[in-house]
């Protein structure tokens, strides 16, 4: 409840004489007791007496994975350290754990740094012992730490993000699918680059991310000013990320994928000399509905006999006037209720099925919109409110490998579980966010659970899996 600094216990009976005003530090005192409604002759009080207790004991299943991935080791070792050594409390890989596994939490904002500082589980995923452990960063100490990052420090953590990705495969993949797409990301000050875009509607960013199609993980997040990803960015993307790939897999297909707006000349030229795959939305035109309108009739003809949905799809050659030579066009001719709707991708897959190749391979894309919205909406991944441009790239890159982390326990952990394909949302609501009673004993520490938690046998089994793992690195 926020309480206004001089506002006055007006009676209501919401007001309880055990909740004060604002401290000194900003931070709410609360009294000893809030009170509820009775239940028979008993007075209900809730209080915040509980001692050393979580609500995230769901926090230590992220520290097991990340111990898995090595994720951010990685990324703290990509950093170069400038601070004086000698007043140094809190090490780069510590911040970097604490602030992603609270936003894997749902604290997705470096204030929330204040609070859970003193939290056992946030602090055992952390690495430090909950009770005797030093207390983790505060939020000035967090906020300074994102705002010190070169942009050097951020082109070798992007470096670390792909080499993880291709890290993820225990051998070599018959191929990878590379699915571009932007997104918009809002912002209400007066942050570097931002800029206003007429779609949207306001200032924003448009970071780039980039997932492999196949599996969801995620291979990088670029913040961009607030405009549409030109064809030499993608250009200056790909020209790094493939020559990565295949200096680690030789036989592996690339395949690009990416919406109408990626269907540029030099974007499209790049792809065929460095013999990638491709699929790509393709905007329409006056020539492409001329060439489309014999499918397009016979449609109609089909249409006006069923009197129910249809599709028909054609394939035929198109040269742009900025095109250095004819390419596949693939056209889908859709009739509804609602009226006619014609699409077209442009594609250097050779198929004799213009529907197999624009149902199953063009449209599979539509896949990266759960990700995006498990990174953006329910991983907060827009909290870019730094004015500095690189403190918001490394806030993106701090959001991200949370993704990664709850990405590989739903891939692997919760695989063929109610969870397989369950949102972030569901999985850190049923999974992460569990109450727990923390104690620290001198040889161990322990972590009681609810007795009656609903999902005992999913945690057992999360737990059977780690043991195994554990011990095969060992016996390795």
């Amino acid at each position: 409840m926020r309480v206004p600094r001089n506002r006055q216990n007006n009676g209501s009976p919401l007001s309880s004489p055990g909740i004060k005003t604002f401290s000194g530090e900003g931070e709410i005192s609360l009294g000893k007791s809030i009170n509820l409604a009775e239940i028979g002759r008993k007075k209900v009080e809730l209080d915040f007496e509980g001692g050393d207790l979580t609500s995230d004991a769901g926090a230590l299943f992220l520290r097991e994975v990340e111990r898995q991935t090595g994720i951010i080791k990685a990324i703290a070792g990509s950093i170069r350290d400038k601070r004086d050594q000698r007043y140094v409390k809190q090490e780069l890989e510590t911040l970097i754990k604490q602030r992603v596994i609270q936003i894997g939490c749902g604290y997705e904002d470096a204030n929330d740094c204040n609070a859970l500082r003193h939290d056992p589980s946030i602090k055992i995923a952390a690495g430090r012992e909950p009770i005797s452990g030093d207390a983790l960063a505060s939020q000035p100490t967090m906020s300074r730490f994102e705002n010190a990052l070169s942009r050097k420090d951020l082109v070798r953590i992007g470096y670390a993000f792909a080499n993880h990705f291709i890290a993820s495969y225990q051998e070599e993949p018959a191929i990878v699918v590379l699915d571009f797409d932007d997104t918009e990301d809002a912002v209400h000050g007066a942050q570097q680059l931002s800029l206003f875009n007429g779609y949207y509607g306001g200032y924003c960013y448009e970071p780039l991310h980039v997932y492999e199609g196949l599996s969801g993980r995620l291979i990088t997040t670029i913040l961009r000013p607030g405009k549409r990803t030109s064809s030499r960015e993608v250009v200056a993307i790909l020209s790094r990320l493939v020559p990565l790939l295949r200096s680690a897999w030789k036989e592996t297909i690339i395949f690009f994928r990416g919406d109408s707006h990626f269907s540029a000349p030099e974007t499209l030229k790049w792809l065929e000399d460095n013999g990638i795959l491709y699929a790509i939305g393709q905007a329409k035109n006056s020539v492409l509905k001329r060439s489309s309108q014999e499918i397009l009739m016979e449609a109609r003809q089909v249409y006006n006999t069923a009197h129910c949905k249809v599709r028909l799809f054609d394939s035929f050659e198109y040269q742009a006037d900025s095109w250095d030579k004819p390419r596949q066009i693939i056209v889908k001719a859709e009739i509804t209720e609602r009226g006619e709707n014609l699409r077209f991708v442009v594609t250097n897959i050779q198929n004799e099925q213009p529907q197999q190749t624009y149902d199953i391979i063009y449209c599979a894309r539509g896949n990266m919109e759960n990700n995006i919205k498990d990174h953006k909406l329910f991983l907060k991944s827009d909290r870019t409110s730094c004015n500095s441009f690189e403190a918001n790239q490394f806030r993106l890159f701090l959001h991200s490998v949370a993704y990664i982390l709850i990405h590989a326990l739903r891939e692997n952990l919760l695989k063929g579980t109610e969870f397989s394909t369950a949102t972030f949302a569901t999985i850190r609501q049923r999974v992460l966010k569990i109450g727990a009673l923390v104690r620290e004993l001198k040889t161990k520490i322990k972590v009681h659970l609810p007795s009656s938690y609903p999902l005992k046998p999913l945690l057992e089994r999360i737990g059977d899996i780690f043991t195994i793992l554990r011990l095969s690195v060992n016996t390795a």
